[in-house]
């Protein structure tokens, strides 16, 4: 691309398929916007024999024209340039396309699987906890409930000297 310079905009041609695109709101808008800060972006346009024909920046040029203005700041592209700028997208391959959607259908089903395996997991051994503390509580109070106090917590009298020692240790007497 060339350094941006100064185009006589009657010199300057847009082509018909252009033409239709133009919307009068746009160019309102531009013009305002040229009055209080002036052109900030260069129009396009490719040289054909005694004029130029315009590449880019439809409603910049209308702007100027409905301002009065005589010259236009563009840059001058080579006809091969303007040809690749004007050359539609690739088409998109349907089968591609059908392959990426059924990859990412695929991706979802097993994320979603795998959260829920996840939660599961953590579901059985959130309930394998509570049975076993369940379990334990249940058996202490199985233990509390079958014992039997001793002779000495019955207060009966030791059976054995060393029974007796204990009991004299225990409740902080002398023997």
């Amino acid at each position: 691309m060339s350094e941006p310079q100064s185009f006589p905009i009657d010199k300057i041609r847009i082509p018909e398929k252009m033409r239709h695109a133009l919307k009068p709101e746009i160019v309102e808008e531009l013009a305002e916007s040229i009055l209080e800060v002036g052109q900030r972006e260069a129009i396009l346009v490719r040289r054909e024999k005694d004029h130029f024909v315009l590449v880019e920046g439809l409603h910049r040029l209308e702007a100027c024209k409905a301002l009065g203005e005589g010259a236009i700041i563009g840059q001058l592209i080579s006809a091969e340039a303007a040809r690749q700028r004007d050359l539609p997208p690739a088409p998109i391959d349907p089968e591609r396309e059908k392959m990426e959607r059924l990859k990412k259908l695929r991706l979802e089903k097993e994320a979603a699987e795998k959260l829920a395996n996840t939660s599961r997991a953590v579901s059985d051994a959130d309930a394998a906890t509570r049975r076993r503390a369940h379990a334990e509580t249940t058996s202490r109070s199985k233990l509390t409930a079958n014992s039997k106090p001793s002779r000495q917590e019955r207060g009966s009298p030791p059976r054995t000297l060393s029974d007796w020692i204990k009991q004299q240790e225990r409740s902080g007497g002398r023997y």
